[in-house]
């Protein structure tokens, strides 16, 4: 038991939240890489070079075909560093752009990263689709489920491949666990369980607005969002815990855990849903999304709880984040360490303990390769996270943060494509604003 939860905690520790690709040295790009020739080369522009855009381009590069014509960014010292960074790994100095929509006008481009915050991804998406390109788009798919319901019929009647962030699906041992799920060894699983408690976010601390800084385009940053002065606090990794860009923690992890938990259970949207939570750990902070949540959704014949906590790690069965399917035969827990299965009973266990399954390969790595797969054979039945569980995740956690805001028990129409409480519904909708339009169902 003590080595079991040794190798819990040096995996959580090691992964730390993030694909593995973040830690891959560039310098190494250059060795990895192969000559191509010019017919074989798929040329890509990365839209949002900060975080895991950038991530997610240095892992694509790996793949020999890939080259890189574009970097979009409204922060001219990011794209200074990302350009200095690929010379590193002696790639060819691409154009630099300021305005996604003239990246997306270089017609040698064929393959668009989008790694913007949140709430540009609807529009940039569906740009980059009207102009020929397959996007590779960050999760959540959006800020709102009436854009999420824009993407999925922009892609669903339209022939480019789109592969959504939710790179888990590509982990070779999440695959191996949901397996195990699909197997019925559990017994009938009556509970499912996704959590994710970060020890490592502090608290956001209050500081004043300042003058933009110099070399930012804050109005094209805002875009559709409300317009409001410069602060730090909402400015790159810290906007996901701000509603004009985002969800907090229920959309960042919660859509890479509630996924696996949909997915293990074949499901998509509940019943109904309810969420208590709030500021309680950090009430004055400047974050305005709740450090702490509990939210149940009502499915059929089975209910998922997800839980989340910042500034703490002691999360469920001794890991920060994961996901448990409680089976009457026994549970399966999973998380970016590894899986393992604790029978129900250990005087007359049903079935047979299996001791934690180490992960193994890079699902980030993975999940471009599948990617491109699927963009070089035109099959987007090959994409293992096409739009459709990236829009089931995001919209089912969105609705936790709608019940969350409305502090009630929700029960949802499918037919209708509502909810029995109109303050909900109006919550459903995206509010655009400084010019910018919510794209229209084609």
């Amino acid at each position: 038991m003590e080595n079991r939860r040794n190798f819990i905690k040096k995996n959580a520790l090691f992964m730390g939240g993030m694909a593995a690709s973040t830690l891959f040295p560039l310098e190494l790009l250059a060795a990895v890489r192969k000559p191509i020739s010019a017919n074989d080369r798929i040329n890509v522009g990365l839209i949002g070079c900060k975080g895991m855009g950038f991530s997610n381009l240095t892992s694509i590069l790996k793949i020999p075909e890939i080259n890189v014509l574009g970097l979009c960014d409204v922060d001219e010292s990011v794209l200074d560093q990302r350009v200095a960074d690929l010379e590193k790994a002696d790639i060819k100095k691409p154009k630099r752009y300021n305005d996604y929509r003239k990246l997306l006008e270089n017609k040698d481009i064929d393959v668009v990263i989008v790694g913007t915050p949140d709430h540009w991804h609807c529009l940039q998406l569906i740009d980059a689709i009207e102009a020929g390109k397959d996007v590779y788009c960050e999760k959540p798919i959006a800020n709102s489920i009436e854009e999420c319901d824009l993407m999925l019929n922009k892609v669903n009647t339209n022939n480019q491949m789109v592969q959504i962030g939710q790179w888990q699906r590509s982990q070779p041992h999440f695959v191996d666990a949901i397996n195990y799920v699909h197997s019925g060894k559990l017994g009938k699983i009556r509970m499912a369980k996704a959590w994710a408690f970060q020890g490592w976010m502090k608290p956001v601390p209050v500081v004043p607005d300042v003058p933009i800084p110099e070399g930012v385009d804050y109005k094209m940053w805002l875009g559709p969002a409300p317009e409001r002065p410069f602060n730090n606090n909402r400015f790159h990794f810290n906007f996901r815990w701000f509603w004009d860009y985002a969800g907090g923690l229920m959309t960042d992890w919660g859509v890479h855990l509630v996924d696996y938990a949909l997915y293990g259970m074949k499901a998509s949207t509940p019943r109904s849903v309810m969420a208590l939570g709030g500021k309680f750990a950090y009430p004055n902070d400047a974050s305005e999304t709740p450090d702490t949540l509990q939210t149940v959704y009502e499915f059929d014949d089975f209910s998922l709880l997800w839980e989340h906590a910042t500034g703490i790690d002691g999360g469920n069965y001794g890991r920060n984040h994961g996901i448990a399917f409680i089976g009457n035969n026994g549970t399966l827990v999973l998380d970016r360490g590894g899986w393992e299965v604790i029978p129900e009973n250990n005087r007359d266990p049903k079935i047979e303990a299996i001791p934690v399954q180490p992960r193994s390969g890079n699902g980030l790595d993975l999940h471009m390769i599948n990617f491109v797969e699927a963009v070089k054979n035109r099959d987007k039945s090959l994409l293992r996270a096409p739009i459709k569980v990236g829009y089931d995740a995001a919209k089912v956690c969105h609705m936790g943060n709608i019940a969350f805001k409305t502090g009630e028990r929700l029960f949802w129409d499918e037919q209708k494509a509502s909810f029995n409480n109109n303050e909900a519904d109006k919550l459903l909708k995206a509010s655009y604003h400084n010019g910018w339009e919510l794209p229209t169902m084609s």
